[in-house]
């Protein structure tokens, strides 16, 4: 048995193309065109790739793109300011600061600062409330990203006895909640669980979320399940530095009926739902209908 291989690249192309579709057809019949504005503090190198990433993919849409730079040394009551600013403009629907910030920063507080309706991460405290209580929200892109794709794979998802590896804010308990809303059996484990593996073999739907490379092997996949891999790892082997997940893929290839690949599954998907919820955020502030398929 081979598992079928879940396309992440293909699918966050399709995701960006109905994003667009949208965004064209609320720009003609609306004259109304979704802006994200990112800020990025410091000079980190990998948020700068994010954040070129970001600004391009959200010009390929047709959104409007704001970006914010801001040097390393600059202080919270600037980076606040800021960020009352944006709530305030009305041309700007979805707001996203670059974590991590800098040492000297407070992120709960810079991250509740957002309007909740803007925080097209879905990591406000008052997002994460009205998830866990099942109500309208806005979702953290990962998350969001994965349940679009479990949901493409088996249409109907209510039953399914779901394992979530991680118990983190981002993933592991966000994604628990949306596994949940879909009317799962959701079971929450992670790296101190007792007899990870006999838990993991129970899981029709598997997701990897832990931060620990190739952590899940194939014998922990029960034969037939869904396995989906959010770790990004950077591992070096025979003196090659190379990007692994947190499962080890191709133990669990053989046993799973369909799985993600690292790189080129979940990750591709994670700038596309960020592009999703900032129109989603756009159509909610004029009280316009959702785009379908794209949300929680």
């Amino acid at each position: 048995m081979t598992a079928k291989v879940i396309d992440g690249k293909a699918f966050a192309a399709n995701v960006r193309a109905r994003v667009a579709e949208h965004v064209a057809r609320l720009k003609e019949e609306n004259g109304l065109v979704p802006g994200l504005a990112v800020v990025l503090v410091g000079e980190d190198p990998a948020s700068k790739v994010y954040v070129k990433n970001k600004h391009a993919s959200t010009i390929e849409v047709g959104m409007a793109s704001f970006e914010h730079r801001l040097p390393t040394e600059t202080g919270e009551a600037e980076l606040l300011a800021l960020i009352d600013k944006l709530n305030a403009d009305p041309a700007v629907h979805g707001i996203l600061v670059q974590l991590p910030l800098p040492g000297h920063l407070n992120s709960e507080l810079v991250i509740n600062r957002i309007d909740p309706a803007k925080d097209v991460d879905g990591f406000h405290i008052s997002n994460v409330g009205l998830l866990g209580t099942g109500q309208k929200s806005m979702v953290p892109c990962t998350p969001l990203g994965c349940l679009i794709m479990l949901r493409d794979h088996h249409g109907k998802l209510a039953g399914l006895n779901a394992v979530v590896v991680g118990r983190s804010n981002i993933v592991g308990k966000p994604m628990a909640q949306l596994l949940l809303g879909d009317s799962c059996t959701v079971t929450i484990a992670h790296s101190r669980t007792k007899d990870l593996a006999e838990v993991c073999r129970r899981a029709d739907i598997l997701v990897a979320a832990v931060g620990r490379p190739e952590m899940i092997t194939g014998e922990m996949v029960k034969p037939g399940a869904t396995v989906i891999d959010v770790g990004i790892n950077r591992i070096e082997r025979a003196g090659k530095a190379r990007l692994v997940g947190d499962v080890h893929y191709e133990s669990a290839a053989a046993v799973a009926g369909a799985i993600t690949p690292v790189p080129g599954g979940v990750g591709p998907m994670t700038i596309a739902c960020l592009l999703a919820n900032t129109l989603t955020a756009c159509c909610r502030a004029n009280g316009l209908a959702e785009p379908e398929g794209l949300t929680a």
